[in-house]
């Protein structure tokens, strides 16, 4: 089973978009497993975020070295 993530907000008409990149990734005729995970509560996400932001705080452009292994 392959797993596809990322992020997105529900549309007025109750919809969920799926990026562009992501949905060249899936067949068309396919059936699908979704599933969406929300946080507990506005202070987990705002950790998640803050945890993400620091990690990527960590990356130089040396380290880009090892984006083509």
């Amino acid at each position: 089973m392959k797993t596809l993530e990322f992020q997105t907000t529900l549309a007025d008409d109750s919809s969920l978009k799926v990026p562009k990149g992501i949905a060249e990734q899936i067949p068309r005729e396919e059936v699908v497993r979704v599933i969406v995970v929300l946080p507990e509560n506005r202070e987990e996400a705002d950790w998640r975020q803050l945890a993400a932001e620091q990690f990527l705080a960590g990356y130089s452009d040396i380290d880009a070295i090892y984006d083509s292994l």
